[in-house]
């Protein structure tokens, strides 16, 4: 065996040993973050009044129908790519900051019983318990992009197999 075949081996042999590929359940979470960002960003289009531009005038979001035409496309687009694998991290990524936007513009305000920097106030229930009750699929799914951005797809995925290089 040659010296250089050695050292590949070697530093191949280390690179596995400080980052272990993610479990094969990693699908798991990727499934369920796909269906709730594919199926929330076809009803942005599907119930523009209700969940699309109509939602983000009631908010406060800035330009509400092209901001909501935006964010359902993303979420529709990134939703598949997690489902597949493809583009994981990133795709996590941008629906992390999907859901740190929605906490921020719909949860803070129930939590702090007032709206807020433009934000649309509260028109239920205010506190702590009604803003935990409101925000628990938000925090589920920006913690769950977290994970992906952090461990990756897993190798049951697009992203999986074009990392693994032969020697």
């Amino acid at each position: 065996m040659s010296l250089l075949h050695l050292m590949r081996n070697e530093r191949n042999s280390t690179q596995k040993l400080l980052a272990p590929s993610p479990p094969r359940a990693v699908l798991l979470v990727r499934l369920a973050i796909a269906f709730v960002f594919v199926t929330e960003g076809f009803q942005k289009f599907l119930e523009p009044d209700l969940l699309g531009a109509g939602r983000f005038t009631k908010i406060g979001i800035p330009y509400p129908d092209i901001t909501a035409s935006a964010v359902g496309a993303i979420e529709i687009a990134c939703g598949a790519m997690i489902l597949v694998g493809l583009f994981t991290r990133l795709s996590a990524f941008a629906l992390l900051l999907d859901m740190v936007v929605a906490i921020v513009s719909t949860k803070v305000p129930i939590l702090l019983g007032y709206g807020f920097a433009g934000f649309a106030e509260p028109t239920g229930a205010t506190g702590f318990w009604s803003m935990a009750h409101e925000s628990r699929v938000d925090v589920a799914m920006l913690l769950g992009c977290l994970f992906l951005v952090v461990v990756g797809p897993g190798t049951v995925s697009i992203d999986g197999r074009m990392n693994r290089r032969p020697l």
